[in-house]
C-alpha cells in the first residue's frame, strides 16, 4: 500500500516535471552540456543551482566517485516542484512537494506541504484504518521546513538537520 501511495503522489504531484521528462530529445542533434540556471536568469526558479543528484549527508561522500556510482543511488534529488530523499530503511525515495520557497544568503529555504491532508486523516479514521505515517522529514527542527546551506557550487549542507550531519555533494555529470 505504501508503494502504491508513494507511486501515486509521485505521478500526480508534479505534472510539469513528467511532462519535461516525457519528452526525448531527438536522436540526430547533439546534446549540449548540462548547464546550471544562473540566479540572475528571469526564466529559472530562484533554486535552479540545486537541480539535480546529490550524494552524501549521512556518512561523508566517498573522494573521487564516479557519475556511474553517483547515480546509481543519490541521496537527494531536487527538481523544480519536489526534493527526493532516500533513507536508509526503505527502498523508495521520500517526496516532499515544495509549497514556497525563500533565497537565503546563504543558500535556499524550503517550506514543504504537509505531508497528510486533513481529508486522509479524517477519512483514515473513518474507514477504520490507521492515520497514514507523517512523510519523512530531513530530521530538521521542523520536517516541513529545510535550510539547504550552500558552501559551493558542487557542496550544500542541511542546516541543523540530524539525518545529514555531514555535507552533500553535486553528482559529477561525466
Amino acid at each position: 500500500m505504501h508503494r502504491a501511495v508513494c507511486l501515486i503522489a509521485l505521478l500526480c504531484a508534479s505534472p510539469i516535471v513528467h511532462a519535461q521528462t516525457a519528452k526525448a530529445p531527438p536522436k540526430a542533434q547533439t546534446q549540449t552540456p548540462r548547464k546550471t540556471a544562473a540566479p540572475s536568469d528571469p526564466k529559472a526558479p530562484p533554486h535552479a543551482w540545486l537541480f539535480g543528484t546529490w550524494t552524501g549527508g549521512l556518512f561523508p561522500s566517498p573522494p573521487g566517485i564516479t557519475a556511474a556510482q553517483c547515480l546509481a543511488q543519490p541521496v537527494v534529488i531536487f527538481t523544480r516542484d519536489i526534493v527526493l530523499r532516500a533513507t536508509l530503511v526503505d527502498e523508495l525515495y521520500h517526496q516532499r512537494v515544495i509549497e514556497t520557497l525563500r533565497a537565503s544568503p546563504q543558500g535556499m529555504d524550503f517550506r514543504f506541504a504537509p505531508g497528510i491532508s486533513p481529508l486522509q486523516a479524517v477519512g483514515a479514521g473513518l474507514m477504520g484504518g490507521a492515520t497514514p505515517p507523517a512523510p519523512a522529514g530531513f530530521g530538521c527542527e521542523n520536517p516541513d521546513v529545510l535550510h539547504v546551506q550552500r558552501r559551493s557550487d558542487t557542496e550544500i549542507v542541511f542546516q541543523g538537520c540530524a539525518d545529514f550531519p555531514e555535507p552533500l555533494v553535486r553528482c559529477p555529470s561525466k
